[in-house]
């Protein structure tokens, strides 16, 4: 029956309302028909649906919440929520994910969840990097970079990122590190940065010399890190202990600096996040829960950069009331601000309503991780037989 519908509609008019649907329903709708599949799984089909026009609507949240079952051994649990406008509760709405490994106490403390881009994240524990398609339930373990650390040195982890490079159109990854003599040494003349960026579409490893022998320190809070413009970012200090955010282009492949608020210094007790909101970079700067605070200093910051890539100055659009964050995620549909508490509970921040929410969602301090997501069809990129496989969960 489908394949007489089909041959009586013009190609075009189907794609026009397949275009219209949920990425769900398109998943259900690959198994009516061969036409129905090979439509669906095109490449062009495939870049259409990603870039519809969305709303913030669209968007759901993909927490990952370490489970203890051992000594030093966890499980990863991914879980997919949204909520509705009226209501602030939040709902599942797809069967939760048992991430494979990262399962030693380790991987729990400093793995990160980076993304999403064109409906692929990545989790990392900085040496090994997994890409999901969490929509279409499928993964892949990248290769492990041949570069290794020279005998007498130490390697010292700094950074990862992950982005488009429309320009390439590519999916790149890019990490950076410290090299020192061992025992680590704190002069800076002992010590210099190597960065390695991994490109999909050749399924190789690179060295990029950058332009400065030591980079910028990156903080490691959680949520520190954002994929803007294409462009990654971290929160970092230059050589004068002066807070920054850290950026590297994924064309020009060079890095570059952007000066925090003035109200931003080095020990200032304040813990910084990023994420986009609105469309825009955005900077929050919170009390540090283990710090002592002084007066005027209990407060959360929310800034907006403006003019981005031009003539940058951050705009400071909202100033919170005390709230017992330990890590910043994300602002969700442009006025929610979640975070995990010292308690633990993933909370949320309602900055129309001035409400606080608590989910039933908790995990030891600094271990919860939380990304913004929009569903697509995108494959993972697999460019050789060589390549490591795409896996099913």
């Amino acid at each position: 029956m489908s394949y007489g519908i089909m041959k009586k509609l013009h190609e075009d008019v189907v794609m026009q309302i397949l275009l219209e649907l949920p990425v769900k329903s398109l998943i259900r709708f690959k198994s009516i028909s061969k036409i129905l599949y090979t439509l669906i799984h095109s490449s062009i089909f495939i870049n259409l649906h990603r870039n519809r026009r969305r709303n913030t609507k669209d968007e759901l949240l993909i927490l990952k919440r370490p489970i203890f079952l051992d000594e030093n051994l966890y499980k990863n649990i991914m879980y997919f929520l949204s909520s509705n406008d009226n209501d602030d509760t939040l709902k599942h709405v797809s069967p939760e994910i048992d991430v494979p490994y990262f399962e030693n106490d380790f991987c729990v403390q400093f793995q990160q969840l980076i993304g999403s881009s064109h409906g692929l994240i990545a989790l990392t524990d900085y040496e090994e990097i997994i890409f999901l398609n969490p929509t279409t339930r499928k993964y892949r373990l990248l290769p492990h970079s041949p570069f290794r650390c020279p005998k007498d040195f130490v390697f010292v982890p700094r950074g990862v990122g992950f982005g488009y490079d429309s320009i390439e159109k590519d999916y790149k990854v890019v990490r950076f590190y410290e090299l020192s003599s061992e025992p680590y040494d704190r002069d800076l003349e002992a010590r210099h940065s190597r960065v390695e960026v991994y490109d999909f579409c050749t399924d190789t490893w690179r060295w990029i010399i950058p332009t400065v022998k030591l980079l910028p320190r990156v903080h490691h809070y959680v949520g520190s890190e954002a994929f803007f413009s294409g462009a990654c970012h971290w929160t970092a200090q230059d050589d004068d202990a002066e807070p920054i955010v850290l950026c590297f282009h994924l064309t020009c492949e060079s890095f570059r600096n952007i000066k925090l608020p003035d109200t931003c210094y080095f020990c200032d007790n304040k813990g910084y996040g990023l994420t986009v909101c609105q469309n825009s970079l955005t900077l929050i700067c919170y009390p540090h829960p283990k710090c002592h605070l002084e007066p005027g200093q209990e407060f959360t910051d929310i800034w907006f950069i403006k003019e981005y890539g031009e003539d940058e100055t951050w705009i400071k659009k909202y100033t919170i009331r005390p709230l017992p964050i330990e890590s910043s995620f994300a602002i969700w549909k442009d006025h929610i601000l979640l975070f995990q508490t010292g308690t633990g509970t993933l909370s949320s921040y309602d900055i129309h309503s001035d409400q606080i929410n608590e989910f039933g969602y908790q995990a030891n301090n600094g271990t919860l991780r939380l990304v913004i997501y929009n569903e697509a069809l995108t494959i993972i990129p697999r460019e050789s037989n060589e390549a490591t496989q795409v896996l099913n969960y």
